[in-house]
């Protein structure tokens, strides 16, 4: 592959043409010098191969300072290239860290979704009504889908409890004042019998005298 197809920057690309016409320009001047030096008859300042010299040294030397001139522009190219490179690789650095913090958090979720999903939730333990017969009574949540109907059984077993701790409230209360009402009678009971007692004390001396007569 040719190194004009290889190298598609276009300043270099330039730096290579001027470069071979420089190089073809030193190549025909080292020939005409050759030929001059071989030459038996030297030349004038004047004469035409003089002339030619000249007209080939102006060249080579007009494309060197090109040269030179593409060269620096090339080296600061360069030199921007390098930075332009090393501001993307540390962007291209920074993005790569961060991409490795989501690639841990992202496990760490996945982990902390496994252990929620594994964790043994106290409302498995509660005693809900089946599936089965939630829908029997409430058929308006056949639509539902898991996780509502979960919360739907959830709150019914709640509104039970609640029903039945009412329930459970007012029998207390009915229970402590049929305590507090056969206390009462009790009390009233032992009351009579004190009461029955002293009447019949206070008759021992009635019936005494009814015994004695005739």
């Amino acid at each position: 592959m040719a190194i004009e197809k290889t190298v598609t920057e276009p300043g270099l690309a330039d730096v290579l043409h001027i470069s071979d016409k420089a190089r073809d320009q030193a190549t025909t001047l080292v020939r005409l010098l050759q030929q001059a030096a071989a030459d038996p008859n030297p030349a004038g300042p004047d004469s035409e191969r003089a002339i030619e010299l000249d007209k080939h040294e102006k060249l080579l030397f007009t494309n060197i300072a090109q040269l030179r001139g593409l060269h620096r522009a090339a080296c600061f190219s360069a030199r921007e290239t390098k930075a332009t490179t090393a501001e993307a690789r540390q962007e291209l650095d920074r993005l790569h860290l961060q991409l490795q913090n989501l690639y841990y958090e992202q496990r760490h979720l996945q982990g902390e979704i496994e252990a929620c999903e594994s964790y043994n939730h106290k409302y498995q333990q509660l005693p809900l009504i089946p599936v089965e017969e939630f829908l029997e009574e409430f058929p308006d949540r056949a639509d539902d889908d898991e996780n509502a109907l979960m919360f739907a059984r959830i709150e019914h077993e709640r509104a039970e409890r609640e029903a039945l701790e009412q329930q459970r409230q007012e029998l207390l209360k009915r229970k402590q004042k049929l305590i507090a009402d056969n206390k009462r009678r009790k009390d009233d009971l032992a009351n009579l019998d004190k009461d029955l007692e002293k009447f019949i004390d206070a008759a021992k001396p009635i019936q005494a005298l009814f015994e004695k007569a005739p």
